[in-house]
């Protein structure tokens, strides 16, 4: 198929409409068999419970045309493993694995012409999503839903390389010990948008949220989990239960023991210990990694000694090697690569 005569190195990473997306609808207590549609508008009632209590869930991933020519996306399966953890949390009705992983391989496929040549830096972003339909007024979950994938080809989310980020400590809490922080809910990303926006009006480019309970250990940003190498090479991510549990952090981890032979370490990491790091990243599809230089608590500065020009040198490695592995450079451990075409 021919693909749409678009610039793709400068299209930015912002939405554009394609010409399919998915579909399927909940109701009495089964999902119907899903279709295919040109139509990019969503009807509903003015009393609809995603409008009203806010049941809704998504996840997010990509395809990319390797270096051999196939369309591919990276590790789909694990998406559908944590939309299914939201809907349960959400109570909303399970969109089956199966279905989820045939819904991606059909709306891809139906959107070729979308997807960025090889080389171009950019790629296909993938948005699975599903909300509460029908009227509620009284707190209680919906009856009815929708599950809908749209796709939107987007650029390099760092044009011109990625620069290392400033970020500061936030006043304020992410998530509850025992809330949803766990979840790719959409009210997460609701109440943080007040945060990032507040870090950008004082110049940062993002928030590191600590845990609420004790407001000493690392959690996460607004949308990424840390990343961080110790002096000796070690590799460490922050643990708690109320971070969202990242497919790009598993898959770096697992890279950077099993492809670059390194110690990796999960575990609660304390604020205090922070300063000792060499390296800091953050982790998630849109970027793989983002590079931190700086960190700010309440003017107090943590520099790491990788800079503010680069990416440090573990880091690279690990984008590196994990971006070869999507793009078809690195084989790829089993499973991790979905072919589409």
């Amino acid at each position: 198929m021919e693909k749409k005569n678009l610039d793709w190195a400068n299209i930015g990473f912002n939405y554009r409409k394609t010409d399919m997306r998915y579909v399927s609808n909940y109701k009495n207590g089964s999902w119907d068999e899903g279709t295919l549609t040109t139509d990019d508008t969503v009807v509903i009632s003015e009393c609809a419970g995603v409008l009203q209590y806010s049941q809704s869930c998504f996840e997010g991933l990509k395809a990319y045309t390797t270096e051999d020519g196939h369309i591919v996306t990276f590790r789909p399966d694990l998406n559908a493993e944590r939309m299914e953890d939201s809907a349960k949390r959400l109570e909303m009705p399970v969109f089956p694995k199966e279905r989820f992983l045939d819904a991606v391989t059909k709306v891809v496929a139906a959107n070729e012409a979308y997807v960025p040549p090889f080389g171009s830096g950019a790629t296909l972003y993938i948005r699975p999503y599903m909300f509460a339909s029908s009227p509620v007024i009284g707190v209680k979950p919906a009856e009815e839903y929708q599950f809908r994938i749209l796709t939107t080809p987007v650029g390099p989310y760092f044009k011109g390389g990625a620069k290392p980020l400033t970020i500061c400590v936030s006043d304020f809490d992410r998530a509850a010990p025992h809330g949803t922080g766990h979840i790719k809910a959409g009210l997460n990303y609701a109440m943080s948008l007040h945060a990032i926006m507040e870090a950008h009006r004082n110049g940062f480019d993002e928030n590191m949220y600590l845990d609420a309970a004790t407001r000493t250990k690392v959690e996460e940003t607004g949308g990424a989990n840390f990343l961080f190498v110790t002096k000796d090479n070690k590799v460490v991510t922050p643990k708690s239960n109320s971070i969202l549990p990242s497919i790009t952090r598993r898959s770096l981890m697992y890279v950077a023991k099993e492809y670059l032979g390194l110690e990796v370490e999960e575990r609660e990491v304390y604020f205090d210990e922070v300063k000792d790091f060499a390296e800091c990243g953050l982790c998630g599809t849109a970027a793989v990694i983002s590079p931190v230089g700086k960190i700010v608590n309440h003017g107090e500065e943590i520099q790491f000694s990788s800079g503010m020009e680069t990416m440090g040198p573990v880091t690279k490695k690990l984008y590196d090697t994990l971006t070869g592995i999507q793009m078809g450079r690195l084989e790829a451990p089993k499973g991790w690569i979905h072919v589409i075409k």
